[in-house]
């Protein structure tokens, strides 16, 4: 059973850091590109980053360009999301995710939700002011 593990998340304030973790297990994902997502209540679930397979490329959401940064170790399979400079808007739930097609991928394809296959069950990220 192919699953992708998040932690990291918690309760931090304004201005603050979280470094976010994602780990596979089941198979490994090295030859696709990984997402970053995140949901807050009532609204739908957004894209925040993206790397490519092979850590060459990465994308950010506008919102979150300059102070979060995603990173891969693929010798240990995990994915990263350090993010600074936190915002109480940054609140949500996090999603790591897995795309749906290996190899390389153009922008749209590397940041679109329905683009990606596997997904984490999430970790809370709360911001307060």
């Amino acid at each position: 059973q192919v699953q992708l593990v998040e932690s990291g998340g918690g309760l931090v304030q304004a201005g603050g850091s979280l470094r976010l973790s994602c780990a596979p297990s089941g198979r490994t994902f090295s030859s696709y590109a990984m997402g970053w997502f995140r949901q807050a209540p009532g609204k739908e679930r957004e894209f925040v980053a993206a790397i490519s397979w092979n850590g060459g490329s990465t994308y950010y959401a506008d919102s979150v360009k300059g102070r979060f940064t995603i990173s891969r170790d693929k010798a240990i399979n995990t994915v990263y999301l350090q993010m600074n400079r936190l915002k109480p808007e940054d609140t949500a739930v996090y999603y790591c995710a897995a795309h749906r097609r290996a190899g390389s991928l153009i922008a749209a394809q590397a940041m679109g939700v329905r683009e990606y296959a596997y997904w984490g069950q999430g970790t809370q990220v709360t911001v307060s002011s």
